[in-house]
């Protein structure tokens, strides 16, 4: 990422430290490089330990400063603490980016529970492990602090195909809002971000798997603006939410998306029509996807 395509003044975090979690790749990566580049200490963690230490290792050496890697499966409340107490010690988090999150598409009568619980475990529990763990210890110490959330579109109208992910999402709206205003005195402000199409390896692996040119024409058409989001667009929302001087502002959620989800609603209903082939063909692709994934797991 560029310098120049933020928005902010390179300074603006020197001395703040924030956590992104899932922030080893996709969209979690670029907004922690983001907040790296404008001046704070980054902690990122995933459950794939050698791929956020080389992010941290990567981004550090781009921008200098302090990215630290964490190996954290935030399904395990136990490990979201050993975390925060390590971070911790090193001095608190003004922060946090709730951006770890699974999804893929499916018929929901071919889910099974332990695939529900998959995203369920991840995006509903895992983001409200972190941020009340979080929560806890800056009304404790009298600090006030920022959590920004990465939602979906879907929680405005409805994701079909991806029902997990909506019924997940949907709930960390609710904590947004409902912790933003139950703690405002102390401080915490709490904002979501729900991007529209930020092309990453992972999400379109799972989501759109079978994507080629004509799909991709197909799907720029029905956005008014006729193009997918630029990464930097993204992190700069991201950094102006956590930004001092934007204190008076929480409990949003705000779509940054091209205007889709209001022109076409911006899900996945047009897979109804697709046919039992086409459902075994995908599952297969995002099986395949999702062992490789375990494979680089270290927890």
């Amino acid at each position: 990422m560029a310098a120049d395509n933020l928005l902010l003044r390179p300074d603006i975090f020197a001395g703040r430290r924030f956590l992104v979690t899932g922030g080893a790749t996709g969209l979690g990566k670029e907004m922690a490089e983001a907040l790296l580049a404008l001046g704070a200490t980054v902690h990122i963690c995933g459950r794939r330990g050698p791929v956020a230490e080389a992010t941290a290792k990567e981004l550090s050496d781009k921008h200098g400063g302090t990215m630290i890697a964490h190996a954290c499966n935030i399904r395990e409340p136990e490990q979201i603490t050993a975390m925060l107490d390590a971070i911790w010690e090193a001095g608190p988090l003004d922060g946090l980016v709730n951006n770890a999150a699974g999804n893929f598409i499916s018929r929901t009568e071919d889910l099974s529970i332990r695939g529900f619980d998959a995203i369920a475990n991840t995006v509903f529990r895992g983001t409200f492990y972190t941020t009340l763990e979080c929560g806890k210890r800056w009304i404790a110490e009298k600090r006030p602090a920022a959590v920004v959330s990465i939602i979906v579109s879907w929680v405005f109208n409805a994701g079909p195909f991806v029902v997990p992910s909506a019924m997940s999402k949907a709930g960390v709206a609710a904590m947004t809002k409902s912790l933003a205003v139950e703690w405002a005195r102390h401080g915490i402000r709490l904002n979501a971000i729900a991007p529209g199409t930020f092309p990453t390896e992972g999400a379109m692996a799972r989501l759109s798997p079978e994507m080629h040119a004509a799909e991709k024409k197909k799907a720029l058409a029905k956005n008014p603006m006729h193009r997918f989001g630029d990464m930097h667009e993204l992190a700069n929302l991201c950094a102006v939410l956590l930004a001092p001087g934007m204190d008076y502002l929480t409990g949003q959620a705000i779509a940054i998306d091209g205007g889709e989800w209001l022109a076409t609603g911006e899900n996945f209903y047009e897979l109804e029509s697709w046919t039992d082939q086409q459902w075994n063909d995908v599952r297969e692709m995002i099986k395949a996807t999702t062992a490789k994934d375990k494979a680089q797991r270290t927890t």
